[in-house]
């Protein structure tokens, strides 16, 4: 029979609901279920794209073995990070904390009351198997020591947490950024850092506002070199447009196939800004190619952004369905020519390095396209054939959750870029996006972070998806004059400066101040400055201010948002790679009125 989670609108919550583990979702249901038996709550943080979690998935909670001691040891939670941003938040801070790394899934072992006392992340089943057996056994006989462990490990997490004192982010501060990653660049790779290898969008973004300001040569060089060899590699869907979550290796080769839409929307936007600023044909090719997979393989029937498409796909094998990563993908020379025939194949593999050895798994290989071919009819046709041969193969499935966040992200590069290339359906979807998330996620006035097949979920909407939404929602204003967009990004940041900033302080928070009623309190309230793949609350809130504070004429705005980037001000010196919307807005801060860049048409 399904467990609990047959009834979540998460569709990564619901890929369990068929598993023997007695799972809850993130409710005080299940804390009062953990205190009323006394037992430790097993929390399992994933996503929908996540290969490592269907691994785990697959191993350990379809396994009956698994299940029986889960559910009879523990009170198992299963959250989808996607949804619950500020769960993964604390708990992910608590995993780095513990291990000195994070990822997915997380597992984590937490008192009755939410405080963790073991973090990880993936475990093979044997090894899920003993800490469970060890927790048991610790938890029923030594938890005083557990439960003081615990408290110990909060009260650290509380104070390496702290809020760091206010440190502008000047002039200087973006002169020096801009030069320290220049010297972390990798001109021969196009990147920064070795594998695995993650698109580098909110620097990308900083380093063109700052060449717009300071006229750097080796800003745009960073973002021409980088821009290139990431839509030249495997990382980017030479067939169909739209780029992977990250490279697994140091050369864009071999991506982590999942395809995640907060990653396309910025994407989107430093492609088309490429354009704007250089005229570069490449980066308008990709930016409307980029622009067309968002429209194409993650527009819902509601009329939002679906938030990913998996990494894996099932396929058949002799002992029944199983999870292949990239199996949509990837190509062998035998392939390509029985698509194409023996004429045209043996090019095409030579044109997109697809080798008899393969560059992937199993002699298979990802498609790169080094330089454009010169006959351009020809490469369209081909693409047209491979595009159809791939439609008939078993397709990833599609994370159907509309995020508020994300969508607001792709409003914003749906808008400029559409404005850019001057292709009007890119602003028409913008506009169509921005009706929906307005119509579907507001509720009482208070937003909420997401939606599926038109129903809205029960989570709260955090700081990200307040500041974002807003600044996409100025964007559009700004390519369209639509006033009512900018009265809507108003509203939005009004709402987050009485709900997400303690008025005293100043400090920004990700979560509001008040506890909803469905939810558990979480040990600690978040409150993250690091730009990863996404902006964080902080530098969204910041960016959305300031934007809207210069449209709109409100000071009041504007210094708050100076006052939300002087938060990040040690990081932007110290980490500018993961500070990259802040310093992207403290530019626009100190420019905010740039001289358009000239367009070209697509």
């Amino acid at each position: 029979m399904p467990n609990r989670l047959a009834h979540a609108t998460s569709p990564y919550l619901q890929q369990h609901a068929d598993n023997p583990v007695d799972w809850w979702e993130w409710t005080p249901d299940a804390f009062a279920e953990a205190q009323r038996r006394n037992v430790p709550i097993l929390l399992s943080i994933g996503y929908a794209a996540c290969h490592w979690c269907h691994v785990m998935a697959h191993e350990s909670f379809e396994d009956h073995d698994v299940a029986e001691a889960l559910n009879d040891g523990f009170v198992a939670i299963k959250v989808d990070r996607e949804e619950r941003p500020d769960v993964d938040a604390v708990y992910m801070d608590a995993t780095q904390a513990l291990t000195g790394q994070g990822g997915w899934p997380m597992t984590c072992l937490l008192t009755p009351t939410g405080e963790p006392f073991f973090a990880g992340t993936y475990l093979p089943q044997q090894s899920f198997l003993t800490l469970l057996a060890n927790a048991r056994n610790v938890w029923t006989q030594q938890r005083d020591q557990v439960l003081a462990s615990a408290s110990g490990i909060t009260a650290k997490l509380h104070e390496i947490t702290a809020p760091p004192q206010p440190d502008p982010i000047d002039a200087a501060t973006l002169d020096d950024a801009a030069h320290t990653l220049a010297t972390e660049f990798d001109h021969t790779t196009g990147g920064f850092g070795g594998a695995p290898k993650f698109p580098p969008s909110m620097v990308l973004e900083f380093l063109l506002r700052h060449h717009a300001r300071t006229s750097f040569p080796n800003a745009l060089a960073i973002v021409t070199d980088a821009a290139h060899a990431m839509a030249r590699g495997g990382i980017y869907d030479q067939i169909a447009g739209g780029f992977a979550r990250y490279s697994v290796d140091a050369n864009w080769v071999v991506p982590h196939f999942e395809k995640m839409l907060y990653d396309n929307a910025q994407l989107l936007r430093v492609y088309a800004h490429l354009h704007a600023t250089t005229g570069d044909p490449l980066a308008c090719r990709v930016a409307i190619e980029t622009a067309e997979f968002l429209r194409d393989a993650l527009l819902t029937d509601h009329g939002l952004l679906a938030s990913s498409l998996d990494a894996d796909t099932i396929v058949d094998g002799p002992n029944g369905p199983h999870n292949v990563e990239g199996a949509t993908y990837v190509w062998t020379p035998t392939q390509l020519t029985e698509v194409l025939g023996p004429e045209h194949g043996p090019r095409a593999a030579a044109l997109l390095n697809v080798t008899a050895t393969g560059t992937f798994e199993h002699g298979t290989s990802t498609l790169q396209l080094p330089h454009d071919p010169t006959d351009a009819t020809w490469w369209t046709d081909v693409r047209t054939k491979l595009r159809h041969a791939r439609d008939t193969r078993p397709q990833p499935a599609r994370d159907d959750k509309a995020v508020t966040s994300w969508n607001g992200l792709a409003i914003a590069a749906l808008a400029e870029a559409g404005s850019i290339v001057e292709h009007p359906w890119m602003v028409d979807l913008a506009q169509r996006l921005a009706t929906g998330i307005l119509a579907t996620h507001l509720v009482d006035g208070h937003l909420r972070r997401s939606s599926r097949d038109g129903i809205v979920g029960d989570a709260h909407a955090v700081l990200d998806d307040h500041g974002n939404l807003a600044e996409g929602l100025v964007a559009l204003n700004r390519i369209t004059g639509g006033a009512q967009w900018l009265e809507s990004a108003g509203r939005l940041c009004d709402t987050a400066i009485a709900r997400f900033r303690d008025p005293d302080s100043g400090q920004w928070y990700d979560t509001p101040h008040e506890t909803p009623h469905d939810a558990p309190p979480l040990y600690l309230r978040p409150h993250g400055q690091t730009d990863n793949a996404e902006p964080s609350g902080l530098s969204a809130i910041a960016a959305a201010l300031l934007a809207h504070g210069h449209a709109a004429n409100r000071d009041d705005h504007v210094t708050k948002a100076q006052s939300a980037l002087a938060a990040a001000g040690r990081l932007a010196r110290q980490s500018p790679r993961f500070a990259g919307w802040h310093l992207a807005t403290a530019e626009a801060a100190l420019n905010p009125h740039p001289q358009a860049p000239p367009t070209t048409a697509g």
